[in-house]
Formats: structure tokens, sequence, C-alpha cells
């Protein structure tokens, strides 16, 4: 993926209704109490939407890792020291395993602490508590929802793009409002557009699906090339290949051959980036705290 495909496909990757939901979770900030902001747990830095941070500036903020069963688990134990000592709550949780929802209804106690203990004085302490649910897209929300739920409140599904309008969802003493994923209009840094398109919050339809396998393949060989290794019995000599050969080999391997004997490497990088969001190639963190 090269820097001229990631500035000439800037405009699609904020389509209007994106505009649009900037405006509505803007106007419905002095409708909740807290923010509560989605990050996925492989890349927590470039899943943080700089156009939330503007619009939540001043509101308590607590940050949840989603999708914390598909990282590292010691890097994510880093990121949430990492937000800690900045001064967020911080949770990592999977969200299809509702186990680490008590910690997060723990979390917004802590930061709204004040706000309850003055409700509390003015003998309002049964008041809802009303959260705003933010992030990128694809990165678990409506999924975390339904989790907090109990029940299926909220539409989920493994692709971008499937909340459009915002929702309110009440339960117990929460209600949470629920607003679509929303990326941002230019990214300054190419590192992070690429993690975006790795992870699927910015549609495969968009990008070359061969180009985000290149790239991914690239990162996987700094970060951990011996998962790579186990998971396609790769030789060293196979793992210091170019990224775009090295997919070559990995598609061989895998049998993915076209007439003539040349390797498909279309399906080869579909399955590939399939495998890695699927946790199938192990739990990999694409970016780590002390990187910053």
């Amino acid at each position: 993926m090269s820097n001229d495909l990631v500035n000439q496909r800037q405009i699609q990757w904020f389509p209007g209704h994106m505009a649009k939901t900037l405006r509505v979770m803007e106007a419905s900030l002095k409708q909740v109490d807290v923010i509560l902001q989605i990050l996925d747990a492989r890349i927590p830095y470039s899943s943080l939407n700089p156009e939330i941070a503007r619009i939540t500036r001043g509101k308590p903020h607590l940050y949840v890792l989603n999708k914390a069963d598909l990282a590292d688990p010691n890097v994510t134990a880093r990121w949430v020291s990492y937000f800690t000592r900045e001064g967020d709550g911080c949770v990592a949780l999977s969200s299809k395993n509702r186990a680490g929802i008590a910690g997060v209804k723990a979390a917004i106690g802590q930061e709204l602490e004040a706000l309850l203990s003055r409700r509390s004085m003015k003998g309002m302490a049964g008041a809802k508590i009303r959260v705003m649910v933010v992030g990128i897209p694809n990165v678990g929300k409506s999924t975390f929802i339904n989790s907090f739920a109990g029940t299926t409140k909220a539409k989920a599904a493994d692709k971008p793009g499937v909340t459009r309008g915002k929702q309110w969802v009440s339960v117990g003493n929460y209600d949470l409002l629920d607003m679509p994923g929303v990326l941002w209009k230019k990214f300054d840094s190419y590192k992070t557009a690429s993690n975006l398109a790795f992870i699927g919050s910015i549609k495969d339809d968009i990008l070359d699906i061969e180009e985000i396998a290149v790239g991914l393949l690239e990162e996987m060989q700094a970060i951990d090339p011996q998962k790579l290794a186990e998971r396609y019995r790769l030789t060293q000599e196979d793992l210091e290949l170019e990224p775009y050969d090295l997919l070559e080999a990995i598609g061989k391997k895998r049998g993915m051959l076209m007439s003539g004997g040349a390797v498909n490497t279309e399906r080869a990088a579909i399955m590939l980036v399939d495998e890695f969001r699927a946790s199938k190639i192990g739990r990999i963190s694409l970016e780590r705290p002390e990187d910053l």
C-alpha cells in the first residue's frame, strides 16, 4: 500500500454519514455523563480518532481495549498502564465474553465518582448514568453493547458500517448512546492508515487486498515471524523473502495455484488477511506504547 494510494482514496474513507455522525456526536454531548471510547486492542493508538478526542474533550473518558483475545496479552497490559498514566480509565476485554463487563461498570463509577457523589447528596442516587459509546468502524461497539446488556440490543457484524444512526439502549442503571463508527478525514500517518486497513476498519473494496496483505506481512516479519512460520510451515529462508514473494510462498504452500502453476496471489491475500483478523495466525499486537 503506497502513500499515493492513501492520498488518492482519503475522500472515500470519509463518506457523508461520518461527517453527520461527528455533528450528531457534538450535539449530543450535553445529554451524556461519560464517553466510553472503544479501541481495538491490536492497534490502540491507530484506533484513537482525533476528531472524537477533539469533540469530547472535557468529558470524563473511559477507554475499552476490545478484542483483547486477539492481541498479545503482555502488550495489552502495557497499553492499559499507558492510558491509566495519561489520566484516563482503561479496561481490556473481549466483548464476546461478558466476564469483563463488571470491570467496565466499576471503571465508569470511578470516572464519575464526583458526579455520583453530587447526585447522592441531592437525593438523586438512583438517576441513570448516561454513556456515549464511540469508536472507529468495525471495532466492536455493537457487540460490546449487546454484551453489556446481556441480550441483543444493537446490530452487530464483522464488517464496518453496520450501525448507521445513533440509538439509545437502556440497560439497568445505564442509558447507552450507541454512535455509528467514524473515521477521520485525513490520515497523517501511513502506519495508522495501514493498521486500520489490516483490521478491516476501512472497507476492503476501497483498497487493494494484495497491497493490504503485503503490508501486513511486512509488519509480521518485523513483529513475530515465528507465528507466520508455524501457521504456514515456512522455512527461515521463506521468512527472509520480500513481502510480496513471501505472499507467493504462502499461497504455494496452501496450494493456491492457477493453470500454468502461477500462484493466485489475490486468493492468498484474502486468506491471509482473514486469518489475521480471526487470530488464526496467533495473538498479535501491531502497536506497542513504548514505540510512541
